[in-house]
């Protein structure tokens, strides 16, 4: 026990963090497995429960198996509590316990809290996690409260309407992507409300919590004088205009086949909800797989970016694809230095950018050789199925439940990934940053 606890202090937050993902896992599939948690005569697997408990811990959505068809009402209960652990991050629920019960957050808390939500400083972290409980619990129960009131329409009892109302509110606003209709949202394609509300919650999880909680400060301290940081103005522009760019370009590439004879407003919305998803949702309005090749590759960049630093989504994430594109911007006009809103980025900043979207593309095209070889789908299908795991996004054309088990180990691992950040994944493969001693004189190479 003393050599346990021993281990135990003597790994880094990052590796703290990534062992308490991996029980939340274990934890998962214990749950999962309970027969209450699904229907009578389902076959259910331990590879899918495996796959179905890393898939809600890391909010993505992939699944081998029919959620509809496999879980009971008890077991919907317990996805939708597997979500909320994962989406909010354990840290982050793991402090607001310690805070319930009296205890004081030391400076080992604060350090596995800053690790868990990308943050760069000590100063206000348990602060910023009451505000993030705080928030994502209102958003949720605000969003279940109006679908599940709006859902009376669609269920014969008012149980059964809030229970769809509250679990699509919490797969949206912590972009798991699972859904309990069997469809996705496929029913309602044609009632835009149930969208834009869906849309509102999955914007609202994935543009980051300091993004949301900067926005809470701007509207209810009037008498203040506040200032956005850089990151909420370069995350916030970055999120937007790739959900725009993601409406313009399914609506043009799509408009002589898939939109092919549909109203405006049918092209608009299918547009919008699906670049929307891409942010880390999942979710969906018709199946994807009728795209064509080239939506679905606009599609596959799209959630290889994923959402916002600080969130509930995966993927290089929004930040980090900005950078680069300062980056290339600048460099190509001769400057040393990014300067944007009158600010100054650090190169350290630079550096793990290109580190994160270099690495990001390693693991993704690896993990495309690797299922090139083991499944027998086409390689769009593939490389769709890969960028929905490493975003968390939770897309899919349709492949996932007949991955072979070297497969589904490919996609948990790139899920996991996803959710815990390439950074974390860095750190957890390393030891902490260490200086050198000595340098060695510097020579030129030759580049380009």
């Amino acid at each position: 026990m003393k050599q346990l606890k021993h281990r135990l202090q003597s790994l880094t937050p990052v590796q703290l963090i990534v062992a308490y993902y991996f029980l939340a896992v274990s934890v998962s599939v214990l749950l999962l497995s309970l027969p209450v948690a699904h229907k009578p005569g389902i076959e259910f697997a331990f590879i899918d429960r495996l796959f179905t408990a890393v898939s809600a811990v890391s909010v993505t959505g992939l699944t081998t198996v029919s959620t509809a068809e496999t879980f009971s009402v008890p077991g919907i209960f317990i996805l939708a509590f597997v979500l909320q652990f994962g989406g909010i991050g354990i840290m982050t629920l793991g402090t607001f316990v310690w805070l319930i019960m009296g205890k004081k957050i030391g400076l080992k808390e604060r350090q596995l809290i800053m690790a868990d939500q990308n943050q760069v400083n000590l100063s206000g972290i348990v602060n910023l996690i009451r505000q993030i409980i705080v928030l994502i619990l209102l958003i949720e129960f605000l969003g279940g409260l109006i679908l599940g009131t709006y859902f009376l329409k669609y269920y014969p009892t008012w149980q059964e309407a809030y229970l769809h109302g509250f679990f699509t509110s919490i797969s949206a606003t912590t972009n798991g992507g699972f859904d309990i209709t069997g469809q996705s949202m496929i029913p309602f394609a044609h009632d835009y409300f149930i969208q834009f509300i869906t849309m509102i919650l999955i914007v609202l999880g994935a543009i980051g919590f300091p993004v949301l909680i900067e926005v809470k400060d701007f509207l209810f301290n009037k008498n203040k004088r506040h200032r956005f940081t850089l990151f909420t103005k370069l995350t916030t522009i970055t999120f937007f205009a790739l959900i725009l760019f993601g409406t313009i370009a399914i609506s043009v590439l799509e408009y002589s086949h898939f939109f092919k004879g549909k109203e405006w407003h049918e092209t608009f919305f299918y547009s919008l909800f699906q670049s929307t998803a891409t942010r880390s949702g999942g979710l969906a309005t018709m199946d994807v797989s009728l795209f064509t090749e080239t939506t679905i590759l606009i599609l596959c960049a799209l959630m290889f970016i994923g959402a916002s630093p600080s969130s509930v989504g995966g993927g290089i994430r929004t930040t980090t694809f900005a950078l680069n594109l300062l980056f290339l911007f600048h460099f190509a006009r001769g400057h040393k230095s990014i300067k944007i809103f009158k600010r100054e980025l650090h190169e350290a900043d630079l550096n793990k950018s290109v580190v994160v979207t270099m690495m990001a593309f390693l693991i993704c095209f690896t993990s495309v050789v690797i299922l090139s070889i083991t499944e027998p789908f086409p390689f769009v299908s593939i490389l769709f199925e890969v960028c929905s795991a490493f975003g968390t996004t939770g897309l899919s054309i349709g492949i996932t439940p007949d991955l072979s088990i070297i497969g589904k180990i490919i996609i948990m691992i790139l899920m996991f990934i996803g959710r815990i950040g390439i950074l974390t994944f860095l750190y957890l493969l390393g030891t902490k940053e260490k200086k050198d001693n000595f340098h060695y004189p510097k020579e030129r190479v030759i580049i380009g």
